[in-house]
């Protein structure tokens, strides 16, 4: 027998094989991204999400949940980014801003927003007049940043009032994959106690993570028995609950400006260089 007919054949075989196996391949990967949720969100265009469930939390907060197109929908917000919401303020007016979920896409079907609504506050409006059955123009994702896991050793938060919402987010996304060892060293800030946002679920992640996510509350006006700080956020406490200025080590600080302006005077002082630092 022919032994180049036989080389030709084995040739042919083998180039035979590799571009089935390559389809194969392609095939099942397509099949995979496919099988993914898509993202309901739109970056350039508002999208209306109903609101399903209305839970008033205190006199001035209230978690809304909306409803996605179907129960197995997911938002398609990346970790530490936003959404942009639009409303009518008391005159009428159209008013924008942004809001971070405490939902992540692991809770499917819905997302939930948790609102601190303030008397004079243009979208605190909104938020105060809406009722269940009524929809919320949604757009996004937005943000400068993203998180991606084992990006840092370890992050330091300093969040006040309503900024904590960016830092649940985060946090939760870091201690519920069960692959990612940073490890989060919360202080969260506010006026009195009941102005504490999501603190029963805050609570909840320092029990059950208690190696990786340690929190440290700050209260301007304290209840008699408190032991947490009292006052401002000072650099002795990001000292005493923050990692220490570190390549692997990144701050991250949401609240009020002023809060955010002294927070940032604060870290520059201690020595956390401009990129271990990042502002919601």
């Amino acid at each position: 027998m022919d032994l180049n007919f036989l080389q030709t054949v084995d040739v042919q075989l083998l180039v035979g094989g590799a571009v089935a196996l390559l389809a194969i391949v392609v095939g099942a990967a397509y099949l995979f991204s496919s099988m993914k949720p898509k993202g309901c969100l739109d970056p350039e265009n508002f999208k209306e999400f109903k609101l399903v469930k209305r839970v008033q939390l205190s006199h001035n907060v209230a978690k809304f949940i909306f409803e996605l197109p179907t129960p197995t929908s997911v938002l398609g917000l990346p970790i530490g980014q936003h959404i942009s919401c639009r409303g009518k303020d008391s005159q009428g007016e159209d008013v924008i801003k942004p809001y971070t979920p405490t939902t992540l896409d692991s809770d499917v079907g819905h997302f939930e927003l948790v609102i601190k609504m303030y008397p004079q506050g243009r979208m605190s409006h909104h938020f105060r007049e809406m009722r269940v059955g009524d929809y919320l123009a949604v757009k996004g994702p937005k943000g400068r940043f993203r998180y991606l896991p084992g990006q840092v050793r370890a992050f330091g938060m300093i969040a006040g009032g309503s900024g904590i919402t960016p830092m649940f987010q985060v946090t939760r996304a870091i201690l519920e994959n069960p692959k990612d060892n940073t490890k989060v060293h919360l202080i969260y800030a506010n006026v009195t106690y009941e102005d504490i946002l999501l603190k029963e679920e805050l609570d909840g992640l320092a029990a059950k993570y208690p190696d990786r996510f340690k929190i440290y509350y700050v209260l301007n006006q304290p209840p008699d028995v408190w032991d947490g700080g009292v006052g401002f956020v000072s650099k002795e406490m990001i000292q005493t609950h923050c990692p220490a200025p570190a390549p692997d080590v990144k701050i991250l600080r949401c609240g009020p400006p002023p809060m955010n302006k002294a927070m940032a005077g604060h870290l520059d002082g201690l020595g956390y260089a401009p990129e271990m630092q990042f502002q919601f």
